[in-house]
């Protein structure tokens, strides 16, 4: 009779490269995430609103025109 082959050692899952590839999409979009919300704060809270326009709150809205000419 034939002895059945020797089975290989199961490996930990963080040795297979499977888990990894899967998570690195995830992990990239967090990290972009993280990188556009950095941007936004330091790059543009700053920029004046346009003339004509009115904001409140977070809605910006185009002013009416004034009745008086």
């Amino acid at each position: 009779m034939n002895a059945a082959p020797a089975a290989q050692p199961v490996k930990p899952w963080y040795r297979e490269p499977w888990p990894w590839i899967l998570m690195a999409g995830p992990f990239a979009a967090m990290i972009g995430c993280f990188v556009t919300i950095y941007f936004a704060f330091t790059n543009f809270t700053n920029q004046p609103i346009q003339d004509g326009v009115v904001k409140r709150g977070l809605v910006v809205e185009q002013a009416a025109p004034s009745a008086n000419p």
